[in-house]
This record gives C-alpha cells, sequence and structure tokens, in this order.
C-alpha cells in the first residue's frame, strides 16, 4: 500500500499507485507520488516514466474523510499544496510520463493524467470532475487538455463522466485496450520512447513545456483559491457532507467508499 517504484527494463520507471479501496489519496500520498515522479526524472538512466495504479480504479482523487476529520483547515491546505505538488511533478518531471489508467480517473487523477505526456486506458476507463458535488472546485486546468473546451464547462457543471473511447476520438488518450492488456501496452508505448537518445528526449520535453499555451500550475493555483475560500464561506462542508447520499447526485462507487 502506498506509492512504488519499480525498473522493470532500462530505461523505464514504473511508479505505481495504491490506496484501497478506491485510490482516493491522503495528504501524505500526494508527497508521495511527486516524489517519486521527480526521483524517477532526475535518473539519467531513465528515458520514460509510467503511471499507473492497483485495485478498482486509477484515481478517486483526495481523501474527503481526511478532510472531514479535520476541525480546521490543515487537512485542507495539505491535499491543496499535496495536489499542486504532485501535478506539477508530472508535468515537470524530466522525462514523459505516460499514464496508464484503468476503471475511475476522478477529481485529482485528472489533474495528474492532463498533465502526463501520454495516456494509454483500458476500455472500462472513465475520466471526471465531480467536484461540485464534492464541495471543491479545481483541474478544469487539466481537463480542458483532455477535451474541447464548452465540453469540459458541460462534464464540469454536470460532474458527468467521459469515458476512454470519448476521450480517444478527441486525441488524448493514445490507446484503448482491454484492462488485462494495459500494462502491457503502456510499457509497450514507454519503450518506443526509451529508445531514443535520453539527452535528447529530456530537451524534447523541456522543449514542449516551454511552448505550452496554458501556464498549467498558475492555473491550477487560481483555481484552489477558489476551494479555499468556499470552505472558508461553510458552503463546501454543506455540499461535502452528502457526498454518497444521494443528495447530489449518485456517487460512483459504493457508500463505503465515501472519498474522493
Amino acid at each position: 500500500m502506498g506509492v512504488s517504484t519499480a525498473s522493470p527494463e532500462k530505461g523505464i520507471c514504473v511508479v505505481t499507485v495504491d490506496f484501497p479501496p478506491v485510490n482516493a489519496l491522503p495528504v501524505q500520498g500526494w508527497y508521495d507520488l511527486a516524489d517519486a515522479v521527480r526521483t524517477a526524472g532526475r535518473d539519467p538512466e531513465i528515458r520514460c516514466v509510467v503511471l499507473t495504479a492497483e485495485g478498482r480504479g486509477f484515481n478517486a482523487g483526495v481523501d474527503i474523510k481526511e478532510l472531514q476529520q479535520d476541525v480546521g483547515h490543515s487537512a485542507l491546505v495539505g491535499a491543496n499544496r499535496g495536489c499542486y505538488e504532485a501535478f506539477a511533478a508530472v508535468y515537470e518531471c524530466e522525462v514523459p510520463v505516460v499514464a496508464a489508467v484503468n476503471g475511475f480517473c476522478l477529481g485529482g487523477g485528472i489533474g495528474l493524467v492532463g498533465n502526463a505526456d501520454a495516456i494509454v486506458a483500458s476500455d472500462d476507463a472513465t475520466f471526471g470532475l465531480p467536484e461540485l458535488d464534492r464541495g471543491a472546485l479545481g483541474a478544469a486546468t487539466h481537463l480542458a487538455r483532455l477535451v474541447p473546451q464548452h465540453l469540459m464547462r458541460a462534464l464540469y457543471y454536470t460532474s458527468r463522466t467521459a469515458t476512454a473511447q470519448e476521450l480517444h476520438a478527441h486525441g488524448s488518450v493514445w490507446k484503448v485496450v482491454p484492462r488485462a492488456e494495459l500494462a502491457d501496452e503502456a510499457r509497450e508505448l514507454a519503450r518506443e520512447i526509451a529508445r531514443k537518445d535520453g539527452n535528447l528526449i529530456r530537451l524534447a520535453k523541456a522543449a514542449i513545456n516551454g511552448i505550452d499555451p496554458v501556464d498549467v500550475r498558475r492555473s491550477y493555483r487560481f483555481e484552489q483559491g477558489f476551494t479555499f475560500e468556499a470552505n472558508l464561506s461553510g458552503v463546501a462542508d454543506r455540499v461535502r457532507d452528502t457526498f454518497g447520499k444521494g443528495t447530489f447526485g449518485k456517487a460512483p462507487f459504493g457508500k463505503e467508499d465515501q472519498q474522493s
């Protein structure tokens, strides 16, 4: 359980997230993920990172229970900063990052894959931002990197999800495969990238980030300010306390998994 790394073959590092039951990460989990990705990117022997997850889904965002149990704002601040660091670590990783997405990819999961360089998804994968149902705001910056602007807004306002096949049609998912083939397909793409010259692939990553039309760090930080405002005003707590109870829509998994 937690965040682990492995180097199954030359030039490739696999970073795996495992926080049962739904990969809703606690504050420390986001920092651990950021550290693992940054460490892999700094390794001169690594030319591509594969970001993957164990269990039922890729990522369900932050651990809402941790926020609900905090009497102050330390957990919220920690989650904001942890997500910020993890998303930035993926984006700023010195080598390309391939996200291998299975099952649900929600909330913070969108922040991770939206900042990845390529996405391979299983045919049961779904992507969405249920933030408005959970008393939060954020990661529209990253959803906008996956779908067109008006679709991003509709998905955001409704908390609906998009399938891997739909994202493939928009060009943001490289390939959709059966879940049993996901690890191999992601590894194959990473292997192709890792065949490139190590110095040149790092220069390519820096160059592509340098011409990005959106400053993802600044844009996401701007969104986070509204999350904190919602918490200070009390509206976030009111909405968050309804999560999983059907008041604002059905949760994407059972009540026993009331995490975000």
